[in-house]
């Protein structure tokens, strides 16, 4: 990391490492960020395990 700014590549792996310890499983993990990135309903989390999605 570069000063203050993170690669996506290193943001990705931190969200993924923070949602497995959370409890997370892959597919869960998936849909979410496909959430993210495309903002589809169908991919919004329904269970998210104490994590506040807004």
């Amino acid at each position: 990391m570069r000063g203050n700014i993170m690669k996506m590549s290193e943001t990705t792996t931190q969200l993924i490492l923070g949602l497995r310890s959370k409890g997370w499983s892959d597919t869960e993990i998936n849909d979410f960020i496909l959430y993210i990135e495309t903002g589809d309903e169908k991919y919004k989390p329904k269970d998210t395990k104490g994590l506040r999605i807004v």
